[in-house]
């Protein structure tokens, strides 16, 4: 079969064939319709974040067609249409057994532990796949898998409940799912903060107060606009130490900061800053199995409108591909970008 894969990092990915994988007892075969491109991808192409053996296919965002079950499988069948949750997990360890699989002893990442949707096909065990309806695009649920999924996490984590403010550093992929998500949970007001006009438009079509941070302090219009209080809630989507700067200031007294966006570098926090006022950060890891129906109601329901989220697709092709991890390296990319192979 064909894939893309990291041969070496901080080089390129390349185009490869090779061998169709064969489902295991447990496992079935999907035929990839769809799999998204993740900056978590270009993290591990950068070596920002370690992949588990060269070379590899990226991508965890993945959605598809069963083509063959294994023996063992009764609750699937070839043609059903289905969208993957990317962690491996064993089901039976401590952390699986307490609903918190993100952290399974045997866990691994699909797209950064073993190959991913970077390819025609993908063999993975059914604990991890979801029936997808008739409603809801290959593309769509793709993107659901790890956009949609990890920012209904972090509102999670962060206690976000209804009648709150929130302010959403970043909008790709995961602020524009964080957005629809906030409003449908029952936020006050949301703000949204990017340096990208096009995507601060789209942000305040959709509802939310947008915060052009290229030509303001966000921190201090955040202030202004909400008389010197600041937010219930932040959300860091980026992986910038200045903007997880920002998101630490923008709080209200007793703020939550969720920390999505990943980077090597550090930030520093004034104590008095979050002591004085008792914030808190919070750092929020993947998303859970149990989120996973929730968003696929959501999307049936057409209350989480993920159209406003793909806006771009490529072939299942290297330079395609490498071009989208070019923008995405320096924040110009689409809100995401989805490969049909």
């Amino acid at each position: 079969m064909k894939t893309v894969q990291l041969i070496e990092i901080n080089q390129d990915l390349e185009n490869r064939e090779i061998l169709t994988p064969k489902p295991k007892d447990d496992e079935v075969l999907i035929r990839i319709k769809a799999a998204g491109i993740c900056h978590s991808d270009v993290h591990y192409r950068d070596g920002v974040s370690s992949v588990g053996c060269l070379p590899i296919s990226l991508g965890h965002e993945i959605a598809g067609e069963i083509e063959k079950v294994g023996k063992n499988v009764d609750d699937f069948q070839k043609g059903d249409r289905v969208c993957l949750n990317y962690m491996i997990t064993c089901g039976k360890c401590k952390y699986c057994t307490q609903g918190t699989e993100q952290f399974c002893i045997q866990g691994k990442m699909i797209g950064k532990d073993i190959d991913g949707g970077y390819a025609e096909y993908i063999a993975v065990p059914t604990r991890g796949v979801f029936k997808l309806p008739e409603s809801i695009s290959f593309e769509h649920a793709s993107v659901m898998m790890c956009s949609s999924a990890t920012s209904l996490h972090a509102l999670r984590k962060t206690r976000f409940k209804s009648g709150e403010t929130i302010a959403i550093f970043g909008l790709g992929g995961l602020g524009i799912s964080a957005l629809q998500l906030a409003k449908e949970l029952g936020a006050r007001e949301i703000y949204a903060v990017d340096i990208d006009s096009k995507k601060l438009v789209s942000a305040e079509e959709m509802g939310s107060i947008p915060i052009d941070a290229k030509n303001n302090d966000p921190v201090e219009k955040i202030m202004e606009l909400t008389d010197g209080e600041g937010v219930n809630v932040a959300l860091e989507l980026i992986g910038l130490s200045l903007t997880m700067d920002q998101g630490v200031r923008s709080l209200a007294r007793f703020g939550r900061l969720g920390l999505v966006g990943i980077t090597a570098n550090t930030f520093d926090i004034s104590s008095y800053e979050v002591i004085c006022r008792e914030k808190e950060i919070i750092g929020v890891s993947d998303h859970l199995l149990s989120e996973l129906p929730f968003l696929l109601d959501l999307a049936e329901q057409g209350k989480l409108d993920l159209s406003k989220i793909v806006t771009n697709e490529v072939p299942l092709d290297a330079e395609a591909i490498n071009d989208v991890q070019r923008q995405l390296r320096v924040f110009k990319a689409h809100f995401r970008t989805v490969i049909k192979p």
